[in-house]
């Protein structure tokens, strides 16, 4: 009896103690949750790339609002006259004379002209209130053989009076000993008093009104970029200008290069050197003709840079705009010498040393 109440004793203190641990919360650990990666996957785009991108979508969206405006522009209505004149001489006097007879064009319509083809001095007829899309017009101005003109002429960059009148004479069927004695008449300048140009013109012209007819625009030329640089129209001086310019024109192998060989001659005027530049002796009825060492030494005109200091006495041909801008605003540099490389342009050189060199690279 005595182990059985030990055993029921025994079995009750194991149910109390079952029953505590039932009632006892266990003891759990804490750990630290796992913290959500919050960072996105997807990697933002720098600041810099961000602004590039703005600037792209803007870049396209003037570029289409532009194309938008061109086209309008170009397919805008004109209703033009039953006659409409075209100017003698270049592209310019052909929008010029369009301007003034009441036509609204512009530097625009001066590059569509270009491209579309070549307008002819004389006049144009069109239908009575016919109306034209602006491309049309240009279209039609460029591309019609205008009544009362049935030529045109062209003068290139670099080129002399002696060689443009020999072909002007034969295309015109015109005396050029008379177009010599006309331009010299006529012109304060010896040689580059026209100016580079196409030049629309009626055969019926004879040597004195075509010089009077090419002298004219090149003139108005020449007084508005004497103005714009120096204030005034003083031929004198503007002849200097025009002397320097022709021979960056025969030297230079491009525009680009036109304010560097400036720079050349100055600096050798500046030092006193001889220029000694071939460009020079391409002079009159020499203008296609290479310059050997027999001309060199034969050769007594101001234009033998090789013999004479400085400039010589007129200009050797005629002048781009590009030529005279860059015989008044030359580059700055110290180079004194230059020749033709293997690519067609010139290596320029400070030294004669280094001259020699380049010589030898490019032979």
């Amino acid at each position: 009896m005595a182990k059985e109440r030990k055993n029921n004793n025994n079995q009750s203190k194991k149910k109390d103690t079952e029953n505590k641990r039932k009632s006892t919360p266990k003891k759990t650990r804490t750990t630290p949750k796992k913290i959500k990666n919050t960072v996105s996957n997807k990697t933002t785009k720098p600041k810099k790339h961000i602004k590039i991108d703005k600037l792209i979508v803007i870049l396209k969206a003037v570029i289409s609002i532009v194309s938008i405006i061109f086209v309008l522009y170009i397919f805008e209505s004109i209703q033009p006259k039953e006659k409409v004149e075209i100017k003698y001489g270049g592209i310019s006097q052909v929008v010029n004379g369009l301007k003034k007879q009441g036509y609204s064009v512009n530097i625009i319509d001066k590059y569509l002209l270009t491209i579309l083809g070549t307008p002819r001095a004389g006049i144009i007829y069109f239908d009575k209130n016919e109306t034209l899309s602006r491309i049309n017009f240009l279209y039609k101005i460029a591309n019609t053989k205008a009544s009362g003109v049935d030529n045109h002429i062209t003068l290139i960059p670099g080129e002399t009076l002696e060689v443009f009148f020999e072909k002007v004479a034969k295309q015109m069927n015109l005396n050029k000993t008379i177009l010599m004695d006309e331009y010299e008449k006529q012109s304060f300048y010896k040689e580059a008093g026209i100016s580079p140009d196409t030049y629309f013109t009626n055969t019926n012209m004879n040597e004195k009104k075509l010089i009077e007819f090419l002298l004219k625009p090149s003139e108005q030329k020449y007084d508005k970029l004497a103005t714009k640089y120096f204030g005034t129209y003083n031929k004198e001086e503007w002849n200097k200008i025009l002397i320097k310019a022709s021979i960056i024109q025969k030297e230079a192998a491009n525009k680009e290069e036109m304010p560097i060989v400036s720079s050349v001659i100055d600096n050798r005027i500046a030092k006193k050197m001889k220029l000694q530049m071939d460009g020079a002796l391409n002079y009159g009825k020499y203008s296609h003709i290479a310059v050997t060492a027999e001309r060199i030494k034969t050769d007594n005109t101001t234009f033998n840079t090789y013999k004479n200091y400085g400039l010589p006495e007129s200009p050797v041909g005629s002048v781009s705009q590009e030529a005279i801008e860059a015989a008044i605003k030359p580059s700055k540099t110290n180079y004194l010498y230059f020749v033709k490389n293997k690519t067609g342009v010139h290596t320029f050189s400070k030294d004669f040393k280094s001259h020699r060199n380049a010589i030898e690279e490019n032979k």
